[in-house]
């Protein structure tokens, strides 16, 4: 059975980057009373950077509930990071927090090795955590701005993966938070838009280097997600009538995308590598 989820006008808001979720209106919903799991990844220990907050506080609640224990990597929203690490111990799974700039290669290693020592091993990594920012013209896109986009959205994608891969099994998964943005560039999002293009290929590319090794490599493209992104980086006009556009006339919930991730971590999904499943709202993905 579907929840009634709020539609747009949204109320007026407005955050500083990179947001909190406690301050969000309406509160976004993570699954936290919603998802039921089923065992899909007993046993098994996952990675998600980004995991304080929006799509990663989803995912790592629905891998918690499936049986996973989790490592989250936050940059800096301790008190979000916080109530998910209780979340996951709720289920009597492990929870590890480490908080730093992902930016920096030095601190993707140290979030890998922290994960072997803590959890004893990576079998899932979700590289999820992302930097946005608008802007209408090119010229007011300062090279640190760009630098920075692509820093926290591909480069680090890359360290973490690279620093993960010798530790992943034969059967371990690896899985990328694309966006619609990476074939319908949005072009206030022209940065954003442009790494999540490069993640589409870096999925696809990465996918056939690791078949060999037994390691699947997926992505999920959201649509308009109402995540903490949204206020923290958004024109309030914008926010305020956030996922308008799409099919059916709203922002998705973190929780709809859950079972993506899920799905794409699942050892059963033997055969799926090398793709990324659109979440919409009904807006084809082309």
């Amino acid at each position: 059975m579907s929840i009634d989820y709020p539609k747009p006008p949204y109320p007026s808001q407005k955050q500083p980057m990179p947001g909190s979720t406690a301050k969000m209106d309406p509160r976004p919903d993570h699954g936290e009373t919603s998802y039921k799991g089923s065992g899909r990844l007993k046993g098994l220990k996952a990675v998600i950077t980004g995991g304080d907050s929006g799509i990663g506080r989803a995912v790592a609640i629905a891998y918690a509930r499936e049986g996973a224990d989790v490592l989250i990597s936050y940059l800096s929203e301790k008190e979000d990071a916080e109530e998910v690490k209780a979340l996951i111990e709720g289920e009597g799974r492990k929870a590890v927090l480490i908080s730093g700039d992902i930016q920096e290669p030095d601190h993707c290693r140290t979030v890998i090795q922290k994960a072997v020592e803590e959890l004893g091993g990576v079998d899932i990594l979700v590289n999820n955590a992302a930097h946005q920012a608008t802007f209408k013209d090119i010229g007011d896109i300062s090279d640190k701005e760009w630098e920075l986009t692509f820093k926290v959205n591909i480069h680090a994608m890359f360290y973490l993966t690279k620093a993960a891969v010798p530790h992943m099994k034969s059967g371990s998964a690896i899985v990328n938070t694309a966006s619609v943005n990476s074939d319908m560039p949005n072009p206030i999002l022209l940065a954003y838009a442009t790494t999540k293009g490069a993640i589409q290929n870096f999925t696809g590319g990465l996918a056939q280097m690791l078949a060999p090794k037994g390691i699947r490599v997926n992505a999920v493209a959201p649509g308009p997600i109402w995540t903490p992104l949204i206020p923290s980086t958004m024109p309030e006009e914008a926010v305020a009538n956030f996922g308008k556009q799409v099919p059916m006339k709203r922002a998705g919930q973190p929780a709809e995308l859950a079972t993506a991730y899920v799905m794409l971590a699942d050892p059963l999904s033997s055969y799926t590598s090398g793709t990324t499943v659109a979440v919409t709202g009904g807006k084809p993905f082309i």
